[in-house]
């Protein structure tokens, strides 16, 4: 008998050269938007304190990144077979990168009202690139990825939590040593490093557009449980960040 003929559509084990691009480039996205996100923790709010922000603003202010985040990506998703995978997680990261610079340039603005307006108009900008670079890099995974989604997505979120896990400390070592600008200016200039890397390593995708409907998925049962899971767990830490550097401080 001869040899069995490898099963149609069985990918090699290995990673190709096009799937490890995207790995490098999808993990720089998870990395890089999650320490630029919890950067903020350990001083933003006693700053905001002072330029007459109350608790409850602060709090508005860390979490209408999430809304806008949220709103986004449903937006974007529909555009996403028209505007392009690679163009949009690339413009989402430098998005991203420009307006992290621009955060840290917010403490020369005067207090009051006018730092507050600005502070929703950057965190909501920034919301926007990263809604943009996410969703894109899904698309991506999904394409590059089609046979162990689930397993390329779990392991990027080793990224994620580092960046979780290293934001808050090299924030609030780089805030006490140089001041408020140096944390926002460094992180954000990484990330417009890694755009014309990302532009050079990742590969070009076509997105097929899906006919299914989100609303129709989000209503089943299984979808709606996880995603109420997400959710609280997601409001536990966030409940975390406008609050527990003050709390520590006075105490």
């Amino acid at each position: 008998e001869g040899d069995v003929p490898e099963a149609l559509g069985e990918q090699p084990r290995r990673l190709t050269r096009e799937q490890l691009f995207t790995l490098v480039a999808t993990a720089s996205i998870n990395f890089s938007s999650m320490i630029c996100y919890s950067i903020l923790g350990p001083f933003f709010p006693s700053e905001a304190e002072k330029k007459g922000a109350s608790n409850t603003v602060v709090g508005l202010i860390f979490g209408c990144f999430a809304l806008v985040d949220f709103l986004t990506s449903l937006i974007l998703g529909n555009y996403l077979t028209h505007i392009g995978a690679k163009f949009m997680f690339v413009a989402g990261m430098f998005v991203s990168g420009c307006v992290t610079i621009l955060f840290g340039m917010l403490d020369k603005v005067p207090s009051g009202s006018m730092f507050i307006g600005l502070c929703f108009l950057v965190r909501a900008i920034d919301a926007v690139g990263f809604a943009a670079a996410m969703t894109a890099s899904f698309s991506i995974l999904a394409k590059a990825f089609p046979n162990n989604i689930a397993t390329v997505l779990g392991s990027l979120e080793i990224f994620t939590g580092l960046g979780l896990v290293l934001g808050p400390p090299l924030g609030g070592f780089l805030y006490q040593t140089f001041g408020y600008e140096v944390p926002f200016i460094t992180l954000g200039c990484v990330v417009l490093v890694l755009v014309p890397v990302n532009m050079c390593i990742l590969p070009k995708y076509d997105s097929v557009p899906s006919k299914d409907s989100f609303w129709k998925l989000i209503l089943l049962p299984k979808v709606f449980l996880l995603c109420f899971t997400i959710f609280s767990l997601s409001a536990c830490l966030g409940f975390l960040d406008p609050t527990m550097s003050l709390f520590i401080l006075k105490k």
